[in-house]
């Protein structure tokens, strides 16, 4: 495994990389003419929009950008689609801090949490080729795996009742000088069982863990044959030209755009670094919009398919929000539904909004930690009145009892020094 040596190592070599590769990105364009994929499927043309509602929805997203998100950290990229028109694009700062690198459409950046709408669609895609069975328990692909009755279902609805291994390697004694892999987690997890808490019988209650998506990634590799990140790059990367997001590994690590923390400080590399499934894509917001016009147009998965990852799964307590398979949702009793997701890891904040029944989509990263992202889930209402309506959504921290109009122009808390803790991921 790696040691903490090679922490060491990256944290300096990406130090020394601000001197030397100022101006230069991973994902920079070769001269001449690309030759295009044989197997690239076509999505569909985005749908017509008037000139007026393109620039009704532009003017909106600059308002509220300019006094809510530009001006409070923010370091990276937004987006924003109507019926995958892109009416507004904007990018800021640099890859690297200070740096000349400016980011921009292709710069590739940490999406964290946003990750595990990958994993879980690449589930999905194995469960609709009929290569595995969502209700099949997880110990019948790894039969020493000691959890009985937990399923692939209820880790992609994150109702397994696992601990997140984010918290247990801390508290029981993992060797911070070494990575933690994917299998080690699941080692850790059969051969300490006895000592593990905040453990809950499968399918009684949600309870998001990282952990899940961990043993997600396993069980893709185990059925495949190949590794996590050959078949995303095989099934949706290269199929869909999404020719600027791959599956960081460590030895990506003086590649791979950094994160920093809310002043600006570089943030070094983490014992769970190693580890894929829960986080670790790196792409922008451009790709992602191909993501979502891929998932949209059911060129990949079937409308059926999607029916399951959007269904919301945990219902024991009353209100709008809910968790599908690798999506969060809020499901509104008008029967609108907002399907997203945010990541966070050290530095890195993203949040991938797609408003499925005005067909709209809301994309932003960043690489300088900033909670500001996440309210970009207020420009949902540019596209329909999405909140006020019940008594959760008034009371809510992002959003309170603001009209639509008045929510393009509420300005975003600011930063607090206790934001410097970036660990733990939405």
């Amino acid at each position: 495994m790696p040691s903490i040596s090679h922490r060491i190592f990256y944290c300096f070599a990406v130090a020394a990389l601000l001197s030397i590769t100022a101006g230069c990105n991973r994902s920079a364009r070769p001269s001449g003419i690309e030759k295009k994929d044989s197997s690239a499927i076509a999505l569909p043309n985005p749908a017509p929009i008037s000139t007026e509602e393109r620039e009704r929805i532009r003017a909106a997203c600059q308002a509220w950008y300019d006094s809510a998100l530009g001006p409070r950290g923010f370091n990276g990229g937004i987006l924003v689609a109507k019926g995958g028109n892109i009416v507004f694009e904007q990018y800021a700062g640099t890859g690297h801090l200070p740096g000349q690198d400016s980011i921009n459409p292709h710069t590739s950046l940490h999406i964290a949490s946003v990750s595990k709408t990958f994993t879980a669609m690449a589930i999905l895609k194995l469960w609709q080729d009929k290569k595995l069975n969502l209700d099949e328990e997880y110990s019948h692909y790894f039969p020493s795996f000691n959890y009985p009755g937990v399923t692939i279902r209820n880790l992609l609805n994150h109702r397994s009742g696992l601990p997140n291994y984010t918290h247990f390697l801390d508290n029981m004694g993992w060797d911070k000088k070494v990575f933690v892999t994917n299998q080690g987690i699941l080692d850790f997890l059969i051969a300490r069982k006895t000592e593990m808490v905040d453990v809950a019988p499968p399918d009684t209650r949600f309870s998001y863990s990282n952990t899940n998506y961990a043993l997600l990634a396993l069980l893709i590799e185990k059925i495949t044959g190949e590794t996590y990140a050959a078949y995303l790059q095989q099934t949706f990367f290269r199929v869909l030209q999404m020719k600027d997001t791959y599956v960081y590994s460590l030895s990506d690590s003086l590649k791979a755009v950094p994160s920093y923390d809310w002043k600006g400080r570089l943030l070094p590399l983490d014992f769970m670094d190693g580890v894929y499934g829960d986080k670790n894509i790196y792409t922008t917001v451009r790709d992602l919009l191909t993501w979502d016009r891929a998932l949209s147009s059911h060129v990949l998965l079937s409308k059926e398919t999607l029916e399951q990852a959007y269904a919301p799964y945990s219902n024991e307590k009353p209100g709008i929000r809910n968790y599908g398979l690798g999506w969060r949702m809020y499901v509104y009793p008008t029967g609108k539904k907002i399907i997203y997701h945010n990541g966070r890891w050290h530095g890195t904040n993203a949040a991938f909004i797609r408003l499925i029944n005005d067909d709209a989509t809301i994309i932003a990263i960043g690489n300088r930690f900033t909670r500001n992202i996440y309210h970009s889930r207020i420009l949902a209402s540019v596209f329909g009145d999405y909140f006020g309506t019940t008594e959760e959504e008034e009371t809510d921290s992002l959003i309170g009892k603001h009209s639509a109009d008045s929510l393009l122009k509420l300005p975003a808390p600011e930063m607090t020094a206790g934001s410097k803790k970036t660990r733990p991921q939405k």
